[in-house]
């Protein structure tokens, strides 16, 4: 009997230095972490900063992710969402001002059909949590709860799971996103590469503007 399994969905995102480079690394290990199965990558985005703009375009992506099925999801997301703060670390990840720069920004967007309102324990908690308001909830919340107004997220996610209807939304990740682009325009991210599962990173669109396949390994 196969083991059970529950698909997560991971934000990255990163601005600093050789950003495709550190985002395709980061896919690198994320598959690699244990427990898990890399089973899907978006495209990846260029995306114009948010709140403080003197600062480089990030790259943003989203991964799709097989993870053991816990014995419950709190514990679960829990486990993943610490794994993914230590990867940060090993990055480099730095504390900076809110919506500052980022060396690498983990998120963990869905879990599974879980909707989950737990404290975090100290090692799940955000590395900005004591100069970013914003990161200094200690209470983990599943999906994210800012993922439907971020334009960022939602492009790269749609590439994966357009029909999904996340715990909680009410409607499809691309519904989420047309509304989205129509607030933000359509020049708020721009799709720059197609991830290349033989190759394991990203290389560049088709182009005729159409979408390669977008796939794990």
């Amino acid at each position: 009997m196969s083991e059970r399994t529950v698909r997560a969905y991971i934000g990255l995102g990163a601005n600093l230095g050789d950003a495709e480079a550190t985002l395709t690394d980061a896919v690198h290990a994320l598959g690699a972490l244990p427990g898990t199965r890399l089973r899907g990558v978006s495209r990846l985005y260029a995306t114009e900063p948010v709140g403080v703009t003197d600062q480089p375009e990030f790259r943003n992506a989203v991964v799709a992710l097989d993870v053991r099925a816990p014995t419950d999801p709190q514990s679960g997301s829990i486990a993943l969402l610490a794994a993914l703060k230590e990867l940060e670390r090993e990055f480099g990840r730095r504390t900076r001002e809110r919506w500052g720069p980022r060396e690498l920004d983990l998120d963990l967007l869905v879990f599974g059909r879980a909707r989950v309102n737990i404290e975090r324990p100290v090692a799940a908690r955000s590395i900005d949590a004591e100069s970013d308001p914003a990161k200094a909830a200690k209470v983990l919340e599943v999906p994210h709860p800012a993922a439907r107004s971020r334009l960022f997220v939602l492009a790269p996610l749609a590439d994966l799971v357009p029909r999904l209807v996340p715990p909680g939304w009410g409607e499809t990740v691309e519904t989420a996103r047309r509304r989205q682009e129509r607030e933000e325009g359509p020049g708020a991210v721009r799709a720059i590469g197609e991830w290349d599962p033989r190759r394991r990173r990203w290389r560049d669109p088709p182009s005729d503007g159409s979408s390669a396949q977008v796939a794990g390994r």
